[in-house]
């Protein structure tokens, strides 16, 4: 009895550990794109705001709907409904790709605009933030596909892949009391935080970090500093300004 309540543990603990990361993570995405996309109408911006053109409003409905799915997916694991998770996961994977689609397209069309949601950072050099999520959700999404029969690889690296599009809705949350605060830094500091949470979780469950966790938790530190660098080349602006 003592030995089988044991071996059942760590799966309570991973019901309750990963629906909560989604829910807190959809909780940021309503909180920074509500002025912009779901309270658009009722909360006012400071900043240009992206014509709502059909590009932009089908591309924020296939992002919502990939945290709508996680959230779902994570919540059917957690109820031992492993056969509807699966079914649904090929769903994902098609979702995946049309958000790969549609995120370069919204990017490209929000350069194009001039828009950019953070003050003193020009559209061409915040371009790089949107294209380098795509870059390194795109693996980490393969990642958990060609894992999803190792499920401790597998939740792993779809919840980082969470993690590295989580900043452009992260960077959007107002931060009325801490103005000298970098809009982009705390969107990375909040990627940041959840990535902690998971390498504390390990931790707890394994007295170590898992190996998914490295891979991927690697490739979204390497990608904050390395995409800012990027997107103030000459290079880079020349790229940017030329799809302008």
């Amino acid at each position: 009895m003592t030995v089988a309540q044991q071996a059942a543990r760590p799966a309570r603990a991973d019901s309750i550990f990963f629906p909560a990361m989604a829910w807190a993570m959809m909780a940021v995405v309503l909180t920074g794109f509500a002025p912009s996309w779901f309270l658009r109408s009722y909360i006012p911006i400071p900043i240009p705001l992206v014509p709502l053109s059909p590009l932009i409003m089908v591309h924020g409905t296939a992002f919502t709907l990939w945290m709508v799915l996680f959230i779902t997916q994570t919540s059917l694991v957690a109820a031992n409904r492993r056969d509807i998770h699966r079914k649904l996961g090929w769903w994902g994977a098609g979702l995946a790709v049309a958000m790969m689609v549609l995120g370069w397209m919204a990017a490209l069309d929000s350069l194009r605009h001039g828009a950019t949601p953070v003050p003193g950072i020009s559209p061409a050099t915040f371009f790089v933030v949107p294209i380098g999520s795509l870059a390194a959700f795109a693996p980490l999404v393969l990642l958990g596909v060609f894992n999803r029969k190792r499920a401790d690889y597998h939740k792993r690296y779809m919840l980082i892949s969470i993690m590295v599009v989580l900043t452009p809705a992260s960077a959007r949350i107002p931060l009325w009391y801490f103005p000298q605060i970098s809009p982009l830094l705390f969107g990375f500091a909040v990627a940041d935080i959840f990535l902690l949470a998971l390498v504390g979780y390990d931790f707890y469950r394994r007295g170590k970090i898992h190996p998914a966790t490295w891979i991927g938790g690697a490739i979204l530190i390497a990608l904050e500093p390395g995409r800012m660098i990027i997107g103030q080349t000459q290079w880079w602006q020349a790229f940017a300004n030329s799809l302008v």
